[in-house]
């Protein structure tokens, strides 16, 4: 009686057994397939009727090689298992035309008879769309890099598609690149985006404006220098600019400021790559990327002796011009809408622009280029109250350009007195933008002595 009992208990688990593995197999996504030692079809699950499209009715209690035939699908594995008891992976093509990876198993008893044949099967088209999206993917970051450099960079304008295009060509080459432009025109953006997209992205990017530090300090500052090397040195020492880039980027701005005694040095140390610092003796080597970016023409520095030729050619390997604001007119009303909107977000405010302020923007000749264009913008959202319609007289006005046409019309004043009123509103705002007589008067295109003069005259105040 006992041996009956054991008997019920061994069918019931094994009823219990195969319950359980169908209704599991039946909620995998991938397509299960059994067969038996002979390659008669056992059981298939769910998902194997959805991926091959071959209905459980069709295969099961057939065996494999009748269903190959039948032409139901190619490539079958479970004949090659059965022959070799060892596992097999390949491709096999389904008669709906669905192409499945199949990965075949044999199921062996201790003795390592075979008793089952287990093959899964996986749906190609999963993987194929898989591989498509990560196409698109790659396709997309693609199109977003190149669209970060487009908004750092705003405007539409044939004059800044190019430089746009010159970054891509650059960015992933390992060499010197000089950047040229006036104040304000955004060649530290240029900068920014170079390093953004090259190979040297998250190393150090270091800035040095030459024309900030005094000349004294200068060498100092991006060479290094060791502990007690000249009066007012730190006991500890410091290390240079080009040590602290090492691995990474450097950029120099303003480098036609730097004094000739430097550049000589400067010129020295790019092209032996190893720096000594003030007060050392000894050689350290660096891996540096050089950005240099001057609002000057460098060539004409080179002619006027002011700047040596070698230097200039060294630094001069992929020159990139960004044209000043005024030569980019159509840009203007997309830059002005995209400050805007940064502005009013800042000082939360919904500030609004008339189109008749697009108009005086875009006769204006913005000195201070893309900076000016910035600044008078914020101005004119920090004055205005919160849900204020900015119009051209008031855009006039923070331009200091609002009166000129009407005090000439009236004949108030007389000719002289209009040149003069012109003269000193320019040159105050030439030595406010540019912060000395020096800049000024490249700017205006005069001798600095020239600059000191007419302001004496006009009662205008140079600060230090």
């Amino acid at each position: 009686m006992e041996s009956g009992l054991k008997g019920a208990y061994v069918e019931l688990d094994e009823l219990i057994e195969a319950v359980d593995y169908k209704k599991i197999c039946d909620e995998l996504y991938d397509g299960i397939y059994i067969s038996d030692e002979e390659g008669k079809t056992l059981y298939v699950n769910k998902s194997y009727s959805r991926i091959t499209g071959l209905a459980a009715d069709l295969v099961i209690n057939k065996y494999v090689t009748d269903l190959m035939k039948e032409g139901l699908f190619k490539n079958a594995i479970t004949p090659d298992i059965i022959k070799t008891k060892k596992p097999i992976n390949a491709m096999a093509e389904i008669r709906t035309g669905v192409k499945v990876l199949i990965s075949g198993s044999p199921i062996l008893d201790p003795e390592g008879n075979l008793k089952k044949v287990v093959v899964i099967n996986r749906d190609m088209s999963d993987l194929l769309d898989m591989q498509e999206k990560l196409a698109a993917s790659q396709n997309e970051i693609e199109h977003l890099r190149k669209l970060q450099i487009a908004n750092n960079l705003i405007g539409n304008s044939d004059e800044i598609q190019p430089i746009i295009q010159m970054i891509h060509q650059v960015a992933d080459l390992d060499v010197t690149v000089l950047i040229m432009g006036e104040t304000g025109v955004g060649k530290e953006v240029i900068g920014n985006e170079i390093y953004m997209n090259s190979d040297r992205h998250g190393k150090p990017f270091i800035k040095v404006n030459c024309a900030a530090i005094p000349a004294s300090l200068l060498e100092a500052e991006l060479f290094g220098y060791e502990a007690g090397s000249f009066t007012g040195a730190s006991s500890k020492g410091k290390i240079g600019m080009f040590e602290l880039a090492d691995k990474g980027t450097l950029l120099l701005d303003e480098i036609g400021e730097m004094p000739l005694e430097l550049q000589s040095k400067l010129l020295r140390i790019i092209q032996e790559k190893e720096v000594t610092r003030v007060g050392g003796t000894k050689s350290i080597k660096f891996d540096v990327r050089i950005l240099a970016a001057t609002n000057c023409d460098l060539y004409e520095q080179v002619k006027k002796g002011n700047f040596r030729e070698d230097l200039y050619y060294r630094l001069n390997v992929f020159p990139i011009h960004i044209p000043p604001l005024r030569a980019r007119v159509s840009d203007i009303e997309l830059l002005t809408k995209h400050y805007l909107n940064v502005y009013n977000t800042k000082y939360g405010k919904q500030v609004l622009f008339d189109s008749e302020v697009y108009e005086v923007f875009k006769n204006y000749t913005w000195p201070g280029n893309i900076r000016e264009l910035r600044n008078v913008i914020e101005r004119l959202v920090i004055v205005s109250e919160k849900y204020k319609n900015i119009n051209g007289t008031l855009s006039k006005k923070v331009l200091n350009i609002e009166s000129d046409s009407t005090e000439t019309t009236k004949g108030e004043l007389s000719l002289k007195e209009i040149v003069e009123k012109v003269e000193r509103k320019i040159i105050e705002k030439a030595l406010k933008d540019y912060g000395s007589t020096r800049k000024a008067a490249a700017v205006l295109k005069i001798s600095q002595s020239s600059v000191v003069k007419k302001a004496k005259k006009l009662g205008i105040h140079i600060g230090d």
